[in-house]
C-alpha cells in the first residue's frame, strides 16, 4: 500500500476516533450548519454507542447472510443440488428486489420495533454479492484440478474443502466485503423502526431542519463504510497469504 493511501487512512480512522469520543470538540465546525440556536453537536444520544450499535448489527446481519449465502452456493454447484438453483437465485434476489424499507415494513407487524427488523432487512439485503460470488468462485475451479484431487482419492467432502473453497475463497470474500460496506449505510433506516444507530443522528437532523445533525450522521457512516472496506481488505490479504502458506 502506498504511504499516502496509508496516511490518508490512518488520519481518517483517527478523526472518526475524536469525533466520536469528543464530538463537543467538533462544535464550531458545525456551528454554521445549526440555525435558530440549536446545538451543533447531535446531543440527544451518545454518537460512539450510536455508531457501535449500527457496526454491531451490521456485523451479526453479515454473518447470518454468509452461512446462508455460502452453504446455498455450495449446495446448487453440487450435482444433487443444481436443481435448487433457479429457485435460490430467486430467493436471495428478494433481498435486492424490495428495497429494504418494503422489508422492514413487512417485519415489523411480525417481530415488532427494533433491532430485529432492521437485522431481517439486512440479511435479506446482503444475500445476492455473496450467493453469487460464491457460486462464481466455485465454478471457477479448474477441471484439471479436481481431476487430480480426485485422483488423490478425495471424496466429495475433501475436494470442497481442501480444494474448491480455499480457490474460491477471494470471490466469497469479495462478496462478504461488498454485502458488509453496502449494508453500512443500508443499516440507518434502521432508525426508523427504533433501531439504534446513526439513522436516528440523520433523522433528528431533518425533522428539524439541522444540516449540521444530517451531516453528522452521514459523514460518520461514510467513513465507517470506508474503513471497513480497508479493514475487510486487509484481512482477505492475511487470510489468503495465510492459505498459501
Amino acid at each position: 500500500m502506498p504511504s499516502g493511501a496509508l496516511l490518508l487512512r490512518i488520519s481518517a480512522s483517527a478523526l472518526l476516533a475524536a469525533f466520536l469520543l469528543t464530538p463537543q470538540t467538533f462544535a464550531p465546525l458545525f456551528a454554521p450548519l445549526s440555525q435558530h440556536g440549536a446545538p451543533a453537536i447531535y446531543d440527544q444520544g451518545n454518537l460512539l454507542s450510536l455508531a457501535l450499535a449500527q457496526l454491531g448489527t451490521v456485523l451479526l446481519a453479515a454473518a447470518a447472510s454468509t452461512i446462508v449465502a455460502v452453504g446455498l452456493g455450495i449446495l446448487v454447484t453440487r450435482s444433487s443440488g443444481a436443481e435448487f438453483l433457479p429457485l435460490s437465485r430467486t430467493l436471495v434476489n428478494i433481498g435486492q428486489t424490495f428495497p429494504p424499507v418494503a422489508v422492514l415494513a413487512v417485519a415489523v407487524p411480525l417481530v415488532g420495533f427494533g433491532e430485529a427488523p432492521t437485522l431481517i432487512a439486512l440479511f435479506a439485503y446482503g444475500l445476492l454479492p455473496i450467493f453469487e460470488n460464491t457460486i462464481a468462485g466455485l465454478q471457477s475451479c479448474p477441471p484439471a484440478v479436481i481431476d487430480a484431487a480426485n485422483g488423490m482419492g478425495m471424496n466429495a467432502r475433501e475436494r470442497l474443502v481442501s480444494v474448491e473453497l480455499p480457490l474460491a475463497m477471494p470471490l466469497i470474500l469479495e462478496g462478504i466485503r461488498l454485502s458488509l460496506v453496502i449494508n453500512v449505510g443500508t443499516a440507518t433506516i434502521g432508525s426508523t423502526v427504533a433501531a439504534k444507530g446513526l439513522g436516528e443522528v440523520i433523522i433528528a437532523g431533518l425533522l428539524s431542519d439541522n444540516t449540521a445533525f444530517i451531516l453528522q450522521g452521514g459523514l460518520v457512516t461514510g467513513l465507517m463504510a470506508i474503513l471497513l472496506y480497508d479493514a475487510m481488505a486487509a484481512l482477505e490479504k492475511r487470510i489468503l497469504r495465510g492459505a498459501h502458506v
